[in-house]
């Protein structure tokens, strides 16, 4: 099995020195930089499983490195790690491509399970792109998906997405009528369970609903089920 590599980009030695120290068990190779500038140039020429990106650095901000490796096509998963508890830095944090996040402090038992939730989640990428290398298209009403080129349009014009937008819009177009509940969507398309983290998909849901939908007040595509969670459109239920 081939070594899992992590790029850590932190500034705060303890930090780092911690993370070094509970993943060293883990048989992880781990790289580290602690400014931006020198963080972005490994990402860009490393090829790395996951990388650990804290939101405040000297010389270049979590934020414009995030921004510029997925303006590259780069979907190496992100997870962000933030100082500040506004809900903005959370929400621009996931909006730019970061796929999780954790606000400081954090408990290096939940950090630890991030990281192996986001590194099953590429072995099972690995696996299904091993498994079939073509994967049909989607289309329901004026909205289409394409696996393949990670691709999605309405009425022909392209639609930006980030790489779990299109990874959550893929699940549920696949599976129309399924009602997923937020506990089942944190575990097949982010890979963990955690009580608390609801917002992290809610954001994803509001953010696809504000690119694919007319009216995101009252979507025609992603339906809220009360008291569940959210479903994909029947194809019978577009007018």
């Amino acid at each position: 099995m081939d070594t899992k590599r992590i790029l850590v980009i932190e500034d705060d030695e303890e930090i780092i020195e911690l993370i070094e120290i509970n993943v060293e068990h883990l048989d992880y190779e781990l790289d580290t930089a602690v400014d931006g500038e020198k963080g972005l140039k490994m990402a860009k020429s490393g090829h790395y499983d996951l990388i650990i990106l804290d939101l405040m650095l000297p010389k270049l901000d979590g934020m414009e490195i995030c921004k510029r490796l997925r303006s590259k096509n780069d979907n190496t998963p992100i997870l962000m790690l933030t100082a500040k508890s506004e809900e903005f830095d959370k929400v621009l944090g996931l909006e730019l491509g970061a796929d999780d996040y954790l606000t400081k402090p954090f408990g290096i038992r939940e950090l630890l399970a991030r990281i192996k939730a986001n590194m099953r989640r590429v072995e099972v990428d690995k696996q299904e792109n091993a498994r079939d290398t073509t994967t049909d298209d989607l289309t329901i009403g004026e909205l289409s998906i394409e696996p393949d080129k990670h691709k999605v349009t309405i009425s022909g014009k392209s639609v930006s997405v980030t790489p779990k937008e299109f990874e959550l819009l893929h699940l549920f177009a696949a599976n129309p009528g399924k009602a997923f509940s937020r506990e089942e969507l944190l575990e097949q398309v982010w890979g963990y369970q955690f009580e608390g983290y609801d917002h992290t998909v809610n954001s994803h849901i509001n953010r696809l609903r504000n690119k694919i939908e007319k009216d995101p007040s009252d979507p025609t595509y992603l339906k809220t089920v009360w008291g569940v969670g959210y479903r994909f459109v029947e194809p019978e239920e577009i007018e």
